[in-house]
């Protein structure tokens, strides 16, 4: 049985209950059990934008990790992919930058990054990125 420990669960959480604006800050709480167990994320509505023309950029986005001590909170990650709305980057590099970002803020078991993006100029990509420990 997990114990309640609600006051340590929320200790250090900043975006949670708040306004909700970008971010590349993300947030965790720790993780109450040592087994291994999959969590998944998914988002239909990521978008960045295409570095040379400007154009827009959606993609769907599915994050599946086996978190270690800590799990991250949903508000700020949220807040983090929509903080690329407005960025110039090329689909390849964003997803493995979520990847990088994942790792470093949760050092998970186990972390994997797949964005399907959208079919432009008559070409869909589709990229997966993975991490393991």
């Amino acid at each position: 049985m997990v114990k309640n420990k609600k006051n340590d669960d929320l200790s250090g959480l900043t975006l949670l209950g708040k306004e909700a604006k970008p971010s590349r800050k993300l947030e965790s709480f720790p993780n109450h059990t040592s087994r291994n167990y999959t969590i998944t994320l998914q988002t239909e509505e990521f978008t960045c934008v295409c570095p040379m023309t400007g154009q827009p950029d959606f993609a769907k986005i599915k994050i599946e990790y086996i978190p270690d001590k800590k799990i991250v909170e949903s508000k700020s990650l949220k807040l983090y992919l929509w903080s690329f709305r407005d960025e110039g980057i090329f689909h390849e590099h964003v997803t493995n930058l979520i990847l990088d970002d994942l790792v470093a803020a949760l050092k998970p078991r186990f972390c994997k990054v797949s964005a399907q993006f959208a079919v432009r100029g008559g070409i869909g990509i589709t990229v997966d990125t993975e991490y393991k420990k």
